[in-house]
């Protein structure tokens, strides 16, 4: 069994090819509609764990990552003004870029016969739209896919060993098949292939670092729920 390690939305950068689009935008790109606050301190500190990684520093402002090539929100509102030849250069040089690489990744490791469990970081901020997120980890999966929800059971379990008090919740607060990474990649690869997002609560994060004792117990939870 194989441990992919991945962040979409580790950072708020702009290529300065693209500056303009976000030139009084500095603030908001330091928010969570910018990137995952956190998601990228975390990332690195379960990295040891990990048989392959994958991360962007790529504000999901000016592409999304984590959506298809034809939803709606893979150009926000600010990426929507580019020109077609500046959106065709996001699609090659980023977003194929990074999907190619975890595309082949797994591909290479199901043809040895192995499965590979792909934990996708991410984070959510406490409050969207008033409404009070009632969770400390998210854990989002495909509900019918047996080996997805046995490993979900799995690491929650740890998670509590770790720490009893963590409010920890499936398919919250996004629903695991909605449209994203995971979500094709199983499309892709119906077999060998387990597609979890792990959502943390941004009320943890201070400066973009998450606790160390936090980190610590995922760490701690994670390596229980793999099996090497």
């Amino acid at each position: 069994m194989k441990l992919l390690l991945t962040c979409e939305h580790g950072g708020a950068n702009i290529p300065k090819r693209f500056a303009s689009a976000f030139i009084n935008e500095k603030t908001t790109l330091q928010t969570h509609r910018g990137f995952d606050i956190g998601a990228l301190d975390l990332f690195k500190y379960l990295k040891p764990l990990a048989d392959f990684t994958n991360y962007s520093e790529t504000s999901r402002l000016l592409i999304e990552l984590n959506r298809s090539l034809h939803h709606k929100n893979l150009f926000s509102g600010y990426a929507k003004t580019l020109s077609n030849s500046d959106k065709e250069y996001l699609i090659t040089s980023y977003y194929k870029v990074y999907r190619n690489a975890l595309e082949q990744y797994i591909s290479k490791e199901i043809n040895k016969e192995n499965t590979v469990i792909h934990l996708a970081i991410h984070s959510f901020t406490p409050v969207l739209k008033g409404e009070q997120r009632t969770c400390d980890i998210g854990l989002l999966y495909d509900t019918e896919r047996v080996e997805e929800s046995k490993f979900c059971k799995t690491f929650k379990s740890n998670l509590h060993l770790e720490n009893p008090r963590l409010k920890i919740r499936f398919n919250y607060p996004y629903l695991g098949k909605a449209d994203g990474l995971t979500t094709y990649l199983r499309k892709q690869h119906p077999l060998n292939y387990i597609g979890i997002e792990l959502e943390v609560n941004q009320k943890f994060a201070s400066q973009n670092m998450m606790p160390s004792l936090l980190k610590h117990q995922i760490y701690g939870a994670l390596k229980a729920s793999i099996i090497k």
